[in-house]
């Protein structure tokens, strides 16, 4: 077995490595840039090399700089994670030509399946299901619109060394597809300095199913499953699970047969995946071969026990598989959230900045499941604009489907995340969801459910007087705190009233608490009462409460005459008063937001890559203004009604905050 291995990557994958090969009793290195230097899997490598600027391209994927901490290092082997330089062929033969072990696939399997165009006609030949496309390269935009127009709208238009949603664009029109294609082009040529583009069908209302499959070099291979990856946004996953709530065992059967074979047909050997989009009959179509380990490998670890890094390691290292088909179960469910970087408030655009709390729910065994959390960050770092925006991966296994949505939710709520923009409260949103409950999603899951982006959760009664009455209990002790603190003296909790209204999200509730040592029981004007019971002290930040014996977590910050309360994806003020004071609050007059209707606002720190028009043009709803690249992905803002341009702020080449303005209208 090998002594040392280095780590080709860095954040939450770059940690996950470590920590197996920590458990195989093997040491690591870690590799990272200027922006990396304080990273926690530098911290929690053995060793660490510098490797170059903070920008991808030159550092973590420049094959010479990782060579070099190679040699400097004397690591025998290296794990490539995912993207940077996990699927390049010329990393995986330089690695060969220096004697140092590739934890990954043979360099001939990279070559044939990590090319999107190459795989598509390699499935072909192998008579594999596949979407109607065109495989050829494109020139020019003008030839991508004649394609388009052959295949028949709406198409997909892909980079073909792309992964991570990033050079991959929906085009519905001439338009789109002009513009698609020179986006897909430039963020292609960004990420991965490849700017080939190919077009398929996009075939609507697809779920996205995925086959783990597991080689060895001795012939033997193996598939561990399925993962559904339905919701996605910007074609990039947000939510998996696994197994699917969709397949039968007949259809995983065959998707994973199919799997191997085309795994095997490419000598294959290491852990990878085969995607497929599925249609309402369950007809599956290859879309492409992931030679690499995928984000969501950890839901198929827990439905299945095995430790798929452990077995690409040992792959690497030439051993024979442990296991065989027929070892592989599904035990119970796993359902994965990505903890992302951005703003869902702000159409998911990315967030930059200091976490300035950090603090992810406990991990390990719980009485109703399993709680895991895959992250490369801590409290006190930052979130750099050079990466990608994922910062954890929060998982959660139950022995069902409903116990580990359950687990998740609470896990969820239980996630202090601040300093940042981040999508908790969109993805506790999803856990809530009637679609995704009953398994009835399909790609199009966030177009169609958020057609007009992601503004908040508005609670229902039934939970809306369960956080009710947890802030009145709350705001009790918080009263008698005060009057404490006064030093008055007499008994503290008799001076302290019982009647209270409760205000939140539009709504008052009048009630009146009765309490005893153990909690309080708060009453509502309606008749009904809910007991409440909980440990929570003014100050902390979480509130582990239970109302009648079930459970309520909240998210706490103290404002005037109440709380910034968070559950289940609502983010309320509430406001716990005496009826005199609520009286008198009802006659405050609201506070509007400043008028920004004639600026376009940068909503996300980000670089100006394009500016579509110039100081006097009038500009139509939908035109394209302007190109803000942030964190890899070209995000293009267009005008939200009929113009004309008064004044424009910033041009190519300029970096902008949050809210800067970059051009005015008249």
């Amino acid at each position: 077995m090998f002594d040392k291995i280095l780590i080709a990557n860095r954040g939450e994958i770059a940690c996950r490595v470590i920590k197996t090969a920590r458990k195989m009793g093997i040491k690591t290195v870690a590799v990272y840039s200027d922006a990396d230097k304080n990273a926690l899997h530098v911290e929690m490598a053995d060793e660490a090399v510098h490797i170059g600027p903070p920008q991808a391209n030159q550092s973590y994927i420049v094959i010479d700089k990782i060579m070099g901490a190679i040699k400097q290092s004397g690591a025998q082997a290296v794990h490539p994670g995912y993207g940077f330089l996990s699927e390049n062929p010329k990393f995986a033969e330089a690695l060969e030509a220096a004697g140092v072990a590739f934890i990954g696939p043979p360099k001939g399997a990279i070559e044939a399946m990590g090319d999107k165009i190459t795989s598509k006609k390699i499935a072909q030949e192998a008579k594999v299901n596949t979407v109607p496309g065109y495989m050829g390269l494109i020139e020019d935009a003008e030839e991508a619109v004649k394609i388009s127009n052959e295949i028949g709208y709406p198409v997909m238009i892909k980079a073909s060394a792309g992964g991570g949603g990033k050079g991959m664009r929906i085009a519905w029109n001439d338009e789109e597809a002009r513009e698609g294609f020179q986006s897909s082009k430039n963020e292609a040529a960004s990420s991965f300095g490849d700017d080939r583009i190919f077009i398929e069908k996009f075939v609507t209302q697809p779920r996205h199913i995925e086959i783990q499959v597991l080689c060895d070099t001795h012939g033997n291979g193996i598939y561990l499953n399925e993962r559904e990856c339905s919701i996605q946004r910007r074609n990039q996953k947000v939510v998996e699970e696994a197994p699917s709530p969709f397949l039968d065992p007949e259809t995983r059967k065959a998707m994973g047969e199919q799997s191997v074979a085309l795994a095997k047909a490419v000598g294959y050997a290491s852990a990878g995946t085969v995607e497929f989009i599925v249609d309402g009959d369950k007809n599956f179509y290859f879309l492409e071969m992931n030679t690499r380990l995928q984000v969501e490998h950890p839901v198929t670890e827990l439905i299945t026990g095995v430790d798929l890094v452990e077995q690409m390691i040992r792959v690497a290292n030439g051993e024979p598989l442990s296991i065989t088909q027929d070892d592989v179960q599904i035990n119970g469910w796993a359902i994965e959230n990505r903890l992302y970087a951005e703003d869902p408030y702000r159409g998911f655009l990315p967030s930059i900045g200091r976490l300035t709390r950090y603090r992810p729910p406990a991990e390990g065994e719980l009485s109703e499941g399993i709680v895991r959390n895959d992250t490369g960050v801590y409290e006190g770092g930052e979130i750099s604009m050079y990466y990608d925006p994922m910062i954890a991966k929060l998982c959660t296994w139950g022995k069902t489907r409903d116990a580990a949505i359950e687990t998740m939710r609470n896990a969820l709520d239980s996630f202090e995340v601040e300093g940042i923009g981040h999508n908790l409260p969109f993805v506790a949103a999803v856990m809530d969801h009637p679609k995704f409950i009953s398994g009835d999603m399909t790609t199009a899951f966030i177009a169609e459910e958020y057609p007009e982006g992601f503004e908040g959760v508005t609670l229902g009664e039934d939970e809306l007087k369960r956080v009710a009455a947890a802030a009145a209990a709350m705001n009790r002790v918080a009263e008698i705190r005060r009057t404490r603190v006064t030093g008055r003296l007499g008994n503290h909790e008799r001076r302290v009233g019982s009647d209270w209204v409760v205000s939140l999200q539009g709504v008052d509730y009048d009630v009146v608490i009765d309490a005893d040592p153990d909690g309080s029981t708060v009453n509502f004007a309606d008749g009904s009462s809910l007991r409440v019971e909980g440990r929570w002290t003014p100050g902390d930040t979480l509130a582990h409460m239970t109302l009648n014996g079930a459970p309520l977590v909240l998210k706490v910050d103290k404002v005037t005459h109440g709380f910034r309360l968070r559950t289940r994806g609502a983010d309320m003020r509430v406001h716990v008063r005496s009826p005199r004071q609520a009286e008198l609050a009802r006659l405050m007059p609201e506070k509007l937001p400043p008028d920004t209707s004639r600026m376009l606002l940068c909503p996300m720190p980000g670089l100006i890559v394009k500016v579509n028009v110039a100081e006097g043009d009038e500009v139509q709803e939908g035109q394209a203004l302007c190109t803000v690249e942030a964190m890899k992905m070209e995000n293009i803002l267009r005008a939200e009604k009929k113009g004309v341009v008064a004044k424009i702020n910033a041009g190519p080449g300029d970096s902008l905050a949050v809210d800067d303005v970059i051009m005015e209208f008249e």
